[in-house]
């Protein structure tokens, strides 16, 4: 009776729905985010070639090894981590973190003389930021939190002229992934007023000091 003409075609119809509903389903597409830095327009410096102010190094940034990878990270508990498989950052976190950063003291400082490491040793460097940053996460509808030790160098000798250690809270607002990372942009700031005040102090100082 299966061999039948009848439950061969009933077999093939539907074997071609099946085709066609596989055929027509779609994976979640993938979000891509990166942080931002301050939003503060006009506080940056409009000086000339010869008062462009102090020249910034910043880098290197080292993050935990759970941290470096494509997949936003946040928090189920104290102890539980969750990689997004959809949200994903845009680039290297790392290069990211880094590249706000810079912005960030480029605009407290008032300065367009903020290189990158590595940076070439034909450029004039006074002060060198280096940040090692042991937690950079957060739980989805709670508070993202950036905990780091940082060091401030003279740019020429390497003498280490301040070391300090930021633990940053701040809520996101939201269950979504883009609120987390507002908020990591948030507390990135706080981080680089933090070094930005140092600098000031130093300079006031004198690196000798």
């Amino acid at each position: 009776m299966l061999n039948s003409p009848f439950f061969r075609l009933l077999f093939l119809a539907l074997g071609i729905c099946l085709l066609i509903t596989g055929g027509c389903a779609t994976t979640e597409p993938a979000r891509f985010y990166t942080l931002s830095p301050l939003a503060i327009p006009g506080t940056q410096a409009q000086a000339g070639p010869a008062e462009r102010g102090v020249a910034i190094g910043v880098g290197p940034i080292k993050l935990p090894e759970h941290l470096d990878r494509p997949q936003i990270v946040t928090r189920t508990s104290r102890n539980e981590l969750k990689l997004a498989e959809f949200d994903r950052w845009a680039g290297s976190l790392a290069d990211d973190f880094s590249r706000v950063l810079a912005e960030n003291l480029s605009i407290l400082l008032s300065t367009d003389r903020v290189s990158l490491y590595p940076w070439r040793k034909s450029v004039p460097v006074e002060y060198a930021v280096a940040v090692d940053v042991a937690r950079f996460d957060g739980q989805l509808g709670g508070d993202a939190s950036l905990i780091a030790r940082w060091t401030v160098f003279g740019g020429h000798d390497k003498k280490v002229l301040f070391m300090g250690k930021a633990s940053i809270s701040e809520p996101s607002g939201d269950r979504g992934h883009e609120a987390m990372v507002a908020a990591q942009s948030r507390a990135l700031g706080h981080l680089s007023r933090e070094i930005a005040d140092a600098i000031k102090a130093i300079s006031r100082k004198g690196p000798n000091q």
